[in-house]
């Protein structure tokens, strides 16, 4: 047999390292998280990815108002430097590789888990993993942004300015498209976006001349540049997508920043697969899903990735179980130890399909960026609203394809009749158990909100003065801000108290909702049926059907609300869509300033029931729960249901309900529905 590369002079296979193998964890409290932790590393888990809760990832304790409904549910609630130790006890910080999914107050946690391992007598220069950190994305798709676009990417510079010299091993920031792709964009426009950012960042630290440049201190920075992407099920274009990542970065790299080091121009990534296309019709079939899209990521050795963590099959609808984890785990490690997969060279060097779709993507990447950079670069893109707007037209398409039957998706609108899934258990199985429905247990909540009261009664009043007090101050004078929060995390400052003295000094951001001027991007009979009916309507009562869609609460996530939006609009609806974390007084108040027909609430944070009632109790204060029904949409457990249903929601609907014009038709119900009881009324 012919040696290649990988054989060493006694003709002894030389594998590859397995890249780290990851599982993206944490609900319910720090102790909780902590046990997980250590299960899962018993498991054969080899670094974290830690979830953290959104009022944690927004910059708010867990005993603000709009925080409550959230603690904990899809992620670990962290509120002092207290929380971190018990949620890393046990784990020893210097060998550990952690990636804290993180953006906003990313700064604030890396100073936690700083403060941890100094406490704890550790050399912080041995810390080791991630801070994902790409604020574009938070813009764009995710929705936990905190500070406005100039303000977040000084802090990610200062970042990586305090790292190089204190924590070499760390990544400060995780260039993020996993969203992109999640908020509906095509590969061109994750290469694109996702290398503008980076571009963006260093081109600032550049402009920030904090470093050395005869110590070669740029070229470590560009080294310490990392990536999140997704992969997603059309397993070719994945591939090249991956093969164009790391042809591209490397000639930017080389070219743009004049990098000369190898090491510090590979393009350094870890993955999830994709969770946008899993379903919650006929869940069993996410399995296969998820195998295909690690695939894409591990099979071509020249852009195979270096950490991967997989979604469990039951994502689709809830949190998943430590079995649901340990079986994700399980495909790794068969992948990584049973295959020959890291035994042999690129597999697809040569390869004409492969080399020619490469370079398509990177020619049309290219342009983009070049797009990009001529408006001022990606801050600019941003604030103009051009991105937002780029990636929901591609949702709208996306979504518009799956509708018409032009995507299939299998299970879902092809195929739809099947057997029950024995992987969803029954009822009332086991919470540690894999399959039925994983939800956080309420207590969880209340023992958080505890453990903050004892932080909070037991630390130096004068000591959280002084530290914030220098954050303010250094803030106010755009000095460093690294240290200062190092300050404040040993003073036991809460996660609340940092963000919002830098609030008041960097302001927030609001952005443009990207649904300006967008349409979807199909026509059929079931559509012109119902805009037929609409007009119908505005014939009988005199005015257009209108509707305000809402997010409420601190979830994000918005591609379903603004589908829905765009969806509405399309039929004839007048819609009012404001964008993401409106309380619920501002959801009424906007209600009832606009004599709204219905108002559409989207949930997918868990926290559906809390929300419900917090929206009807304000419905209920200001006169009008009688007159303006809602209707939900979101993750919604079929067991919580009859409880929305009692509670007044006069629709529900969930994953499965991916006929847009079949939802808007279901809505129309309800506006007739009362439009007919106040006739009748009269």
């Amino acid at each position: 047999m012919k040696k290649h590369s990988l054989y060493d002079d006694d003709g002894e296979i030389l594998r590859d390292k397995p890249w780290i193998f990851r599982t993206y964890a944490g609900h319910s409290n720090a102790k909780t998280s902590n046990q997980l932790y250590r299960s899962n590393l018993a498991k054969g888990q080899t670094g974290l990815s830690i979830a953290f809760d959104l009022p944690t990832q927004c910059g708010y304790s867990s005993n603000h108002p709009i925080a409550r409904p959230e603690i904990g549910k899809v992620g670990v609630p962290i509120n002092s430097l207290d929380d971190f130790h018990v949620l890393f006890d046990e784990l020893p910080l210097s060998q550990m590789n952690t990636s804290m999914t993180i953006n906003a107050s990313s700064m604030w946690l890396l100073a936690l888990y700083i403060a941890l391992a100094q406490e704890r007598g550790e050399d912080i220069a041995k810390l080791q993993g991630t801070t994902q950190n790409d604020i574009i994305k938070e813009y764009l798709a995710r929705g936990t942004y905190i500070f406005p676009p100039a303000a977040s990417m000084n802090m990610i510079a200062e970042m990586y300015e305090y790292c190089l010299k204190n924590l070499p091993k760390w990544n400060p920031s995780n260039i993020c498209s996993y969203h992109l792709q999640e908020a509906g964009a095509s590969p061109v426009q994750e290469l694109s976006f996702a290398l503008a950012s980076a571009i963006g960042i260093l081109d600032l630290i550049k402009e920030r001349n904090k470093f050395s440049a005869d110590d070669g201190d740029f070229e470590k920075i560009v080294g310490r540049i990392s990536f999140f992407v997704n992969s997603g099920i059309r397993f070719v274009e994945e591939t090249c997508k991956m093969r164009a990542f790391t042809e591209l970065w490397d000639e930017i790299t080389k070219d743009r920043y004049g990098v000369k080091n190898e090491r510090y121009r590979r393009f350094r990534y870890g993955v999830q697969v994709n969770s946008l296309g899993l379903t919650e019709a006929q869940p069993e079939n996410n399995a296969w899903r998820i195998l295909i899209e690690t695939l894409g990521v591990s099979l071509s050795r020249k852009a195979r990735c270096r950490a991967l963590q997989l979604p469990a099959w039951n994502e689709a609808f809830c949190l998943p179980h430590p079995w649901d984890q340990q079986w994700s785990i399980r495909l790794q490690q068969i992948l990584a130890y049973e295959t020959d997969l890291l035994e042999y060279p690129d597999i697809f060097d040569g390869n004409p399909v492969i080399s020619s779709k490469t370079e398509e993507l990177k020619k049309e990447a290219r342009q983009e960026i070049d797009k990009i950079l001529g408006m001022g670069g990606v801050q600019k893109a941003v604030e103009s609203g051009y991105m937002k707007s780029k990636l929901v037209n591609s949702m709208s398409h996306r979504m518009s394809r799956i509708n018409t039957g032009e995507q299939i998706v299998v299970g879902l609108n092809r195929w739809t009749e099947g057997l029950r899934s024995p992987l969803l258990g029954s009822e009332n199985i086991k919470s540690e158990q894999g399959g039925g429905i994983f939800s956080v247990d309420p207590k969880a909540a209340q023992e958080t909100l505890k453990c903050l009261e004892q932080s909070l009664a037991k630390r130096d009043d004068n000591k959280v003065k002084l530290a914030l007090a220098k954050l303010e101050k250094n803030a106010l004078k755009g000095e460093q801000l690294m240290e200062a929060s190092i300050e404040c995390a040993l003073a036991r400052v809460t996660t609340g108290e940092w963000a919002n003295t830098l609030r008041q000094v960097l302001g927030e951001y609001k952005p443009l909702t990207g649904i300006e001027s967008q349409k979807l991007h199909f026509d059929n009979e079931q559509l012109q049926a119902l805009i037929q009916r609409i007009n119908n309507f505005i014939e009988n009562y005199g005015h257009r059907p209108r509707m305000v869609v809402a997010k409420p609460g601190l979830d994000g996530h918005s591609n379903g609300a603004e589908l829905i939006a765009l969806s509405a609009r399309h039929a004839g609806f007048d819609v009012i869509y404001a964008g993401i974390r409106l309380s619920p007084e501002e959801i009424v108040r906007s209600a009832i300033e606009e004599n709204t027909d219905v108002i559409g609430i989207s949930v997918l944070s868990g926290s559906h029931l809390e929300l419900v009632k917090d929206i009807l109790e304000k419905l209920s204060e200001l006169g009008a729960k009688d007159h303006i029904p809602l209707v939900l949409g979101g993750i919604i457990p079929k067991e919580d249901i009859k409880d929305l249903e009692k509670l007044g929601i006069k629709a529900i609907f969930g994953p499965s309900d991916y006929e847009l014009t079949k939802v808007i038709a279901k809505v129309m119900d309800v506006v007739e529905e009362k439009e007919k009881a106040i006739a009748k009324a009269n």
